[in-house]
C-alpha cells in the first residue's frame, strides 16, 4: 500500500469511529428514535398567562391587530341650535301716540306671534291733516321736521287725509327675533310727490316721534359663542360685542374657512349657519367670502 492510500484509509476509519462515539450516550447505548409529534410539541413554548388572564398568544394577536380610533363627534351628533320663542299674544310695548299739535292720534301695541315674529297693532287712528300719514320703527333718533330717506321697519301708511278712527295690524318684517333695538316710532307725511302742501307736511317730513319702551321676556338659547382667539383660517376681527362682552359680529378675512371660524367661537357649523341665514361659501374647503359680516348673537338673527 502506498503512502497516499494509507492516509485515506486512516482518515475514513477516524470519521467512522468519531461518528459512533457522538451518537452514543454516556452509557454507550444509542438514543431511542424521537417521535416527530412529541418533538414538535416540545419545540413550541406553552403560552403563559398574565395577571389579567391574558396569554402571550392573545397579547401578540391583539398587538398585531390595529386599534380603531373612537370617531370624533360629528355635526349630526350636535344638538340643533334653538332660541325659546316668546309666547304668542305677549304684549311687548304699548303707548298712546300724538303729534305735537294734536293733529294725529292713535294707540300702538306690539305683540309676539309666537314664532319669532311680531305684529304692530294700531288702533283708534285719527288725523285732521290734508295728507296721508305713515309710520315706521327706527333704531336711530329722528326729529320732527327731519326729511326721511328711509321709512323704517314695518313702514305702513295708516290713512288720510282727514281720516276717522281706524285700526290695522302690521307685521314687523325686518325686526329680527328681538325688536327692542327699534327705539323710536316715527310718524311721517305720505303726501304725493310734488303735492302742493305746506313744507312742514310735505312728502317724508317727520310729523311726530314717540320713544318705544319695550318689555321683552328673557330668551333661552343653547348657542353661546366665545372668542377663542385668532387662529389659522379664522383670523378676522370681532367687530362688535354684546352688553355682557360676548362676541356679536365678526368680519371674514381672506382664507377663512367656515369650520375653523365656528371652531374659533366654540360653536358648530350648524350653529353658525343658523345665526346667519343664507350664508355662502365656496370651494371644497368651504371658504367664506372675504369681508362678510357674520352675526354671532342669537338675538340678532
Amino acid at each position: 500500500m502506498n503512502r497516499t492510500a494509507a492516509i485515506s484509509v486512516a482518515a475514513l476509519t477516524l470519521v467512522a469511529l468519531s461518528g459512533c462515539s457522538l451518537l452514543r450516550g454516556s452509557d454507550g447505548a444509542l438514543p431511542a428514535p424521537s417521535d416527530p409529534a412529541t418533538a414538535s410539541a416540545t419545540a413550541t413554548p406553552t403560552p403563559s398567562a398574565t395577571a389579567d388572564g391574558t396569554s402571550d398568544t392573545e397579547r401578540l394577536a391583539a398587538s398585531a391587530t390595529p386599534r380603531v380610533p373612537t370617531p370624533a363627534p360629528t355635526e349630526a351628533a350636535a344638538p340643533d341650535p334653538e332660541l325659546t320663542p316668546i309666547p304668542a299674544g305677549t304684549v311687548l310695548t304699548e303707548a298712546d301716540v300724538a303729534s305735537p299739535k294734536g293733529s294725529i292720534h292713535f294707540h300702538l301695541r306690539v305683540v309676539a306671534d309666537g314664532d319669532d315674529t311680531f305684529t304692530a297693532q294700531y288702533t283708534g287712528f285719527t288725523s285732521t291733516l290734508p295728507v296721508p300719514v305713515g309710520v315706521g320703527f327706527f333704531e336711530k333718533a329722528r326729529q320732527v321736521g327731519d326729511a326721511l330717506t328711509y321709512h323704517g321697519v314695518g313702514d305702513h301708511v295708516l290713512g288720510g287725509p282727514t281720516s276717522g278712527p281706524q285700526s290695522v295690524d302690521v307685521p314687523l318684517d325686518g325686526s329680527g327675533v328681538d325688536p327692542s333695538g327699534l327705539t323710536e316710532l316715527v310718524v311721517a307725511s305720505a303726501a304725493a310727490q310734488g303735492q302742493d302742501v305746506p313744507v312742514e307736511i310735505a312728502l317724508d317730513k317727520v310729523l311726530a316721534v314717540s320713544t318705544v319702551r319695550w318689555s321683552v321676556p328673557a330668551r333661552q338659547t343653547n348657542v353661546h359663542p366665545v372668542d377663542g382667539g385668532v387662529r389659522a383660517n379664522a383670523s378676522g376681527p370681532v367687530t362688535a360685542t354684546t352688553a355682557s362682552g360676548a362676541p356679536k359680529a365678526y368680519t371674514v378675512r381672506s382664507g377663512d374657512l367656515i369650520a375653523d371660524v365656528a371652531l374659533r367661537f366654540g360653536i358648530t357649523v350648524k350653529d353658525l349657519v343658523w345665526l346667519n341665514q343664507g350664508l355662502q361659501v365656496f370651494g371644497d374647503d368651504q371658504e367664506l367670502y372675504q369681508d362678510t359680516s357674520l352675526n354671532l348673537d342669537p338675538l340678532g338673527r
